[in-house]
């Protein structure tokens, strides 16, 4: 096993892009390169839509505009970061707003993207925060393990979680991370 954490596409079948944008059409071009891309998509024009899908089925990235009827992209942002979801959040604009796009990504936005989008900027940076949160194991040669959540661990979690998908003990794991037993068991 390599110290990489890789990101295979076939994992895209069961991760949920939700667009939320007030242009059906934005909406809809975005949900079919998506969907090409092998993801499940969904979109939402109104803010009430979006929550209630998100009630149903928390996404694994949402892409949400600056300004969507009186709310805004901030507002659902923080809103999805109360929630938990874990949801990697993008935030299109218009415009480009360099104190704007600080603000969103100091609130937990993972990138802010200018209008006209560049789709395969995007798909790549959903591709990679995603990838944040896979982690992809070989056990003996063959099964693979894909770990959700996993970009909301601290880098230790991360290292016990990795020495233990190569079957090393607590014992063994403390001793080759140089850390307590009872840190690794907790």
């Amino acid at each position: 096993m390599t110290d990489d954490n890789q990101y295979r596409p076939l994992l895209n079948r069961d991760r949920l892009v939700h667009i939320l944008d007030p242009n059906p059409a934005t909406c809809e071009a975005l949900s079919v390169l998506f969907r090409l891309e092998g993801f499940q998509t969904a979109f939402s024009i109104d803010t009430q839509t979006f929550f209630a899908a998100v009630e149903r089925r928390r996404p694994d990235a949402a892409i949400v505009n600056r300004q969507i009827g009186v709310e805004d992209g901030m507002s659902v942002l923080r809103r999805l970061k109360t929630l938990r979801t874990g949801t990697a959040v993008f935030i299109l604009e218009d415009q480009p707003e360099v104190a704007f796009a600080v603000k969103a990504i100091k609130s937990g936005a993972i990138d802010v993207v200018t209008k006209p989008i560049d789709g395969e900027y995007l798909v790549g940076a959903v591709r990679e925060a995603l990838s944040r949160d896979v982690h992809v194991a070989a056990i003996d040669g063959e099964r693979t393990v894909a770990v959700s959540g996993f970009a909301q661990l601290t880098p230790r979690e991360r290292d016990v979680l990795r020495l233990l998908g190569v079957g090393l003990s607590n014992p063994e794991i403390a001793e080759q991370l140089f850390i307590s037993r009872r840190t690794v068991d907790h």
